[in-house]
């Protein structure tokens, strides 16, 4: 008698994908992404996938490098981060997304509403003393999950198989991968077919602000869409990102709005 097959992982809706610059961006509320999350870890568990965040400098960043593009593509599931994405969705498909599913605020929230059920997780990236605060942070903050093991994320093609090795040894349900864009979309990317990690996830800046040396915008300011601006303050060196980028990707998002239109 042959084995009965695992059960095929659950993939986003077709009519919730819509196509922002080339990346489908997969449109749900904080709620259903969290369960849809949760989903991946008990189908078909043998098998890595690729969750991403993406922002309007994220997406500048995949407009100018096509191969990066392509890595946002072959994800198992892209969420939309921010006000710049938003306001995309409104030119190019007059759609209104139903949430802002960023990472800042996704992991926090996956790891309270699931918490007590045995889930475990892998810290990777930033420096070797921050991704130390960061899991400590995490050991405090989020008790009902089990911290697998953490790493930081400076790895080059000698050291990256034995942390493979350590990470598939943990056992986690989902790696949270922060090392920057794009640096941790392509690391995701190259390594999945060896990793044995059910989702692994791109959390950009999430260990800067889990280790203290980053703090969040005021709730009214992230309620009204000007995060950017409180990170703008505080990271400085970023003022070129803000400041050009946006009214580029607001650009890029007009053209798209018009090439469709007229296609």
């Amino acid at each position: 008698m042959s084995a009965r097959a695992a059960p095929a992982p659950p993939a986003p809706p077709a009519d919730r994908i819509l196509d922002i610059l080339s990346v489908p961006v997969t449109d749900m509320t904080m709620t259903e992404a969290l369960d849809f999350i949760e989903s991946l870890f008990t189908t078909d568990a043998a098998t890595s996938h690729s969750v991403f965040f993406v922002n309007a400098h994220t997406l500048n960043v995949a407009c100018d490098q096509p191969a990066y593009r392509e890595v946002l593509r072959s994800a198992h599931c892209v969420y939309g981060d921010g006000t710049g994405v938003r306001w995309a969705a409104r030119l190019i498909h007059g759609t209104r997304l139903r949430d802002n599913v960023n990472g800042t605020d996704f992991v926090p929230a996956l790891f309270k509403t699931r918490a007590g059920r045995g889930f475990r997780y892998f810290l990777l990236g930033n420096t070797p003393e921050r991704i130390e605060r960061a899991a400590a942070f995490a050991r405090r903050e989020f008790p009902g999950w089990e911290l697998a093991g953490h790493h930081h994320g400076y790895l080059d093609d000698r050291s990256t198989p034995a942390v493979i090795e350590q990470i598939n040894a943990a056992r986690p349900h989902v790696m949270l991968v922060g090392m920057g864009n794009p640096l941790q979309e392509q690391w995701i990317a190259r390594n999945l077919p060896r990793l044995r990690v059910p989702v692994c996830m791109g959390t950009g800046g999430l260990f800067d602000y889990w280790s203290g040396d980053l703090v969040r915008a005021p709730r009214w300011m992230r309620a009204v869409g000007y995060e950017w601006l409180h990170l703008l303050l505080r990271q400085p060196h970023k003022a070129r990102r803000y400041l050009l980028g946006n009214p580029l990707f607001l650009w890029r998002a007009l053209q798209a709005r018009f090439a469709r239109r007229a296609g």
